[in-house]
């Protein structure tokens, strides 16, 4: 698939991620509650949104599958998206007047390093994000992309669920289709709830990736070692398990490889995990070895820590080079 570069007169996605947008408003006073704050600054969020920014700045040709409301914040969205180098075709808003259908969402946090960043999610009762339904180029698209990354998040609720099944399906578990385990309790009635809808979910895919948390609510394991083989045992290729300050653990049926976390002054860590992502579809798209691929990712991931936005701070190939070269972030 990646010797490809077009089909039907239309180019081939690098990567086509489909889940969560919307606007973070992040405090620009840190250490305090948000009713503390006085200034602050917002910017392109969401965690496959992160993705696919991350994925981009690596130089590779970006979808983003995505509703947004019909209103300034959705405009935002789309046009930051691009700004980011992330192709808008498929982020659309959803059809309605402003004020009677759900608004693109918006995400606060508080600021409390070097791990305490509490969220705080306007997106109730629902969200345009998990109101994606399919078309043709969207399926088209995704089943022709070199990877395919989706979020537990996106299980959650209907026509998000339907949808995602449906993509997997077009793909047919081809190489490179990543779970994200993005575990976030707000959006589910109940963990078990969630752990039926991923036991459903990894048949489909070949990668996973999550820390301890969103491992045990997946496959029943938080230890990393049991969590791995409990992945692979369901028929995943690539089974990535977060540690946060120990390290990453990766695993596949021949090979494991653990990396220790990589130093960095920690402003807020709530997109290091995307821009781990992206730099892990960046080592995917380029066949390296599992440490090179982990070792990269962990730097990436690392670097984002060390900045206020997620979106705005994923990092190049170059700069994640040369903080591997200097051994921190």
């Amino acid at each position: 698939m990646g010797e490809r570069t077009a089909y039907e007169g239309r180019e081939f996605f690098d990567l086509v991620a489909i889940g969560r947008t919307g606007v973070d408003i992040y405090p620009l006073q840190h250490g305090v509650g948000l009713e503390d704050v006085s200034t602050f600054q917002k910017f392109l969020g969401g965690s496959a949104t992160n993705v696919a920014v991350a994925t981009a700045q690596h130089g590779h040709r970006v979808a983003l599958v995505t509703r947004v409301g019909p209103d300034a914040f959705g405009r935002y969205v789309r046009l930051e998206a691009e700004r980011l180098g992330v192709d808008p075709l498929h982020i659309r808003a959803i059809e309605g007047e402003p004020g009677r259908v759900p608004p693109t969402p918006v995400t606060l946090c508080e600021v409390h390093p070097p791990d305490d960043f509490p969220l705080t999610f306007y997106r109730y009762p629902t969200a345009p994000d998990l109101m994606v339904e399919p078309d043709d180029a969207m399926v088209a698209d995704v089943a022709a992309a070199r990877v395919h990354w989706s979020t537990v998040t996106g299980l959650s609720q209907e026509p998000s669920r339907a949808t995602h099944f449906e993509l997997w399906g077009a793909r047919g578990r081809a190489e490179h289709t990543v779970l994200d385990l993005d575990w976030r309790p707000m959006f589910w009635d109940s963990p078990a709830q969630a752990t039926a809808q991923v036991e459903r979910a990894l048949e489909h895919v070949t990668v996973a990736v999550g820390n301890g948390e969103e491992c045990e609510v997946a496959v029943g394991e938080s230890d990393p070692q049991r969590a791995a083989d409990a992945l692979l045992e369901r028929g995943v290729e690539l089974a990535v398990v977060k540690q946060g300050p120990r390290g990453v653990l990766a695993a596949t049926r021949d090979e494991r490889v653990e990396v220790p976390a990589f130093p960095v002054d920690v402003v807020n860590g709530l997109g290091a995990g995307d821009g781990f992502g992206g730099a892990l579809v960046h080592g995917l798209l380029a066949g390296w070895d599992l440490k090179r691929l982990i070792e990269f990712a962990n730097v990436a991931g690392a670097i984002v820590a060390g900045r206020l936005e997620c979106s705005t701070a994923m990092p190049t190939s170059s700069e994640v080079d040369a903080a591997l070269a200097a051994g921190r972030a």
